[in-house]
């Protein structure tokens, strides 16, 4: 069997995704020089171009991108054996990616029992607001927070939340609000991630202004939340993510009636022959059962 160089193989699928050598060098830990040494040898093997080479840098020829297709079914097949290979070990690692407040607000008071029931599994989580590159094998599901648009991916949506203003009681005692269009002269706070902000929660309630500024902002849930527990002002976020405050008595709903925007906004969220590695089914299953529990409409 006469196989062509890996390395320039690698190169061609890394190009191709980001589009760009120096990105390319930069993932691949190498020098761009290198990285066109390497397809310039992969070019040699198959005995045609595969890029067209321009001042604003590499695009794919024909060939390169029927070649680039065929390679990427065999590097995935490459990816997924190694994934067997490390289910088959004792211990496992379950790797999850996943939003900043989902992990910390939702996941981690949880995890605990995830680990009685699975003492094999080795849980390892990576948190950011980007979404997870599976071509690069090193995760194994993702926890997404958005609308879903991901085509090619097994999604499926964890719960239903509600936006609902939320405040610390004793601001609530001391402000006495009581129709929606009064929170427009309140310290509000602004969440820059949310799919749900302010100016159409004020649309929906039959407000048709908009606050003219705000007390607070942030680009984090779990910050909007403990401003608002520390009675710095007026949260809009998710009363699901809020659970344990609310529960605490640390926050409150606003208004005693449904005031709340219903909202899909964190999925599960990983390619379909990952379906197939024990360690995910068992972590699948058990955040499928957790979020059966997490009813919004039984969050007091």
């Amino acid at each position: 069997m006469h196989l062509p160089p890996f390395k320039g193989v690698l190169a061609l699928e890394v190009v191709s995704r980001l589009g760009s050598v120096s990105k390319a060098a930069d993932e691949l830990n190498l020098t761009v020089s290198a990285v066109s040494h390497q397809i310039a040898n992969l070019e040699d093997f198959v005995g045609c171009k595969l890029f067209e080479r321009s001042p604003r840098g590499l695009s794919l020829t024909e060939v390169g991108m029927r070649f680039q297709r065929d390679i990427s079914g065999a590097l995935d097949l490459i990816a997924h054996a190694a994934q067997h290979a490390r289910s088959a070990e004792a211990i496992e690692v379950l790797r999850i990616h996943l939003s900043p407040t989902f992990a910390s607000l939702w996941l981690m008071p949880r995890l605990p029992a995830f680990r009685a029931l699975h003492p094999d599994i080795r849980v390892q989580l990576t948190s950011s607001h980007t979404e997870a590159d599976f071509s690069r094998a090193d995760v194994d599901l993702d926890i997404r927070y958005g609308v879903a648009r991901w085509p090619n991916l097994h999604v499926e949506t964890i719960f239903t939340e509600k936006i609902v203003p939320l405040i610390n009681p004793r601001l609530k005692e001391k402000l006495k609000i009581k129709t929606p269009a009064d929170l427009l002269t309140q310290d509000l706070i602004f969440s820059d991630v949310n799919l749900v902000q302010w100016p159409r929660w004020f649309a929906a309630h039959g407000v048709p202004e908009n606050p003219s500024r705000y007390a607070l902002s942030f680009d984090r849930a779990y910050m909007v939340i403990d401003a608002a527990i520390q009675g710095l002002g007026i949260a809009l976020d998710s009363n699901i993510m809020a659970q344990s405050a609310l529960k605490r008595g640390e926050l409150v709903e606003v208004f005693d009636q449904d005031f709340g925007i219903p909202v899909h906004a964190h999925h599960l969220v990983y390619p379909i022959q990952h379906a197939q590695w024990p360690r995910v089914e068992k972590f699948t299953n058990w955040l499928r059962s957790e979020a059966a529990l997490t009813d919004s409409s039984k969050v007091v």
